[in-house]
């Protein structure tokens, strides 16, 4: 409930921020599966569909992290089946790495501002099926201010929630 909550106050910020449109209409709430939300929004490139989820951890607890969450975006008509990234609440350090980590496999990803995506998109699939098959991600950022912080998020429902959006049109 405290997810799907927070997930649903952070749709309009995560379309904000995730694509590099000037308009974009409302997102929608298409369903919650578990720590994932299932959500879409009409922009002019066509209709976005997406996942998101936010951290069930966190630390250093003596900093404020803002608002974290992570997005795994799918666009009908790009080659691009899902776009995996992590969104921070405060600007990552500059040309820092983020450690994605599930189970004994891990991906690097590049940062710019509030975002981070994988460094080789060819990683892309094997990361989604990572998170499919997990329970839970840990994430290692740096942030602008040079503090390490750290990020866990659960992995229940993520394979529902994709399957939910795969037939986005």
């Amino acid at each position: 409930m405290f997810i799907n909550i927070i997930a649903r106050i952070l749709a309009f910020f995560i379309i904000i921020i995730s694509t590099k449109i000037a308009y974009a209409e409302a997102p929608t709430f298409i369903q919650q599966f578990q720590a994932w939300g299932s959500y879409y929004y009409n922009s002019k490139q066509g209709k976005i569909c997406y996942i998101v989820s936010v951290p069930v951890e966190k630390a250093p607890a003596s900093v404020d992290h803002g608002k974290n969450f992570f997005i795994v975006s799918q666009k009908p008509g790009n080659k691009v089946s899902y776009e995996p990234q992590l969104m921070a609440g405060y600007n990552l350090y500059s040309k820092s790495k983020v450690t994605v980590q599930i189970d004994s496999k891990k991906f690097i990803m590049f940062t710019r501002d509030k975002g981070a995506w994988l460094e080789n998109a060819a990683e892309e699939p094997q990361l989604i099926n990572a998170m499919k098959t997990g329970k839970k991600m840990n994430i290692s950022a740096k942030s602008g201010r040079g503090t390490t912080t750290t990020y866990s998020y659960s992995l229940e429902g993520i394979s529902a929630a994709l399957k939910n959006i795969k037939n986005c049109k």
